[in-house]
Formats: structure tokens, C-alpha cells, sequence
């Protein structure tokens, strides 16, 4: 790799640890190469992706940025999986390190909050913005069902009380 394409590799990551909402940290020594295109379809279908960089590369990416005290987790070979929703990259390679006890999670960012293991995990459990938005609207449409219930249970139960009566009066 000539220092051109160095440049860039450190530009595109430094793009990365910038406008992610998260970036997640992790070894991958023993994966094959079938585990790590898995991986990548499954970071893709959630909307995060996956980086593999040299950790000298990424270190230099990552001066200046919210996230710079990640660079203690770049050693070793690492895996980057990151996303701008905060909680599917973190999703994503938690429930990989679950299938793969090679995929080890070191850590990772969210802005320009530190996490470790425990933290990553917690960030996956968390429902993520289109869940949020999802319950978000749920709530609101609640209270006119609730209303239009409301208003037509008087009706229904008119109609009720005279079927009744009118079964009543059949039957006598």
C-alpha cells in the first residue's frame, strides 16, 4: 500500500469514527472468510457495516476525533462495525458474538462516550431509533382510538339493551 492509498484508508476512517453514531470494537482471529461475509450481510441488512484496518491506520484516523480514546482497543486484529443509528452496529456484533466465540468484542464509541464489553452490550438491548419512532407513534394514535371507543360504546350498548328487550318481549 503506497502512502496515497494510506491517506485515504485514514480518510475514510476518520469520516467513520466522525459521523457514526457508534462504532464497536473486535477481534476476529479464527474467523473464516465465509463468517466474516456472514458478518458483513447481516451488519449491511441492519444498515451498519463492517471495516477491517490496519491499527496503525486507524489510530492516526482517530486523532482529533470525539472518540479518540478508543484507540487503546486497536491491537491485535480488530474489526470495526459501526453504524449512524446508535444501536445497530452494537445489535449486530453482539448477536454475531453470540454464534462466534471468535468474534470477540473488545469495546467501542458512542460520541464521545467510551464503551466497554459490559457497555456494548448494554447500547444492543437498548430499541433503536425506528423502534422508538414506531412506539412513539403508537402512543399517540392511542389516546384517539381510546376516544373512538368511547364514543361509539354508548351506541353499541343501546343497541344491546334493545335486542335484549326485544328478545325479551318475542319470548313472552
Amino acid at each position: 500500500m503506497d502512502r496515497a492509498q494510506k491517506e485515504k484508508v485514514v480518510e475514510e476512517l476518520g469520516q467513520i469514527f466522525e459521523s457514526s453514531g457508534v462504532v464497536v470494537v473486535a477481534h476476529y482471529a479464527g474467523l473464516t472468510v465465509a463468517d466474516m461475509q456472514n458478518l458483513r450481510a447481516k451488519a449491511r441488512d441492519a444498515g451498519s457495516a463492517v471495516r477491517v484496518a490496519k491499527n496503525r491506520l486507524a489510530k492516526i484516523a482517530l486523532e482529533g476525533k470525539p472518540c479518540a480514546s478508543i484507540a487503546d482497543l486497536l491491537s491485535g486484529m480488530t474489526v470495526l462495525t459501526y453504524s449512524e443509528d446508535p444501536v445497530a452496529a452494537a445489535r449486530v456484533a453482539e448477536d454475531f458474538a453470540k454464534e462466534n466465540k471468535k468474534f470477540e468484542i473488545l469495546g467501542g464509541a458512542m460520541g464521545e462516550s467510551v464503551l466497554d464489553r459490559a457497555g456494548v452490550e448494554d447500547v444492543s438491548k437498548m430499541p433503536s431509533r425506528d423502534e422508538l419512532l414506531a412506539q412513539i407513534a403508537g402512543m399517540l394514535g392511542a389516546p384517539a382510538s381510546n376516544i373512538a371507543g368511547a364514543i361509539g360504546a354508548p351506541a353499541s350498548n343501546i343497541a344491546g339493551i334493545l335486542s335484549t328487550i326485544e328478545d325479551k318481549t318475542e319470548a313472552a
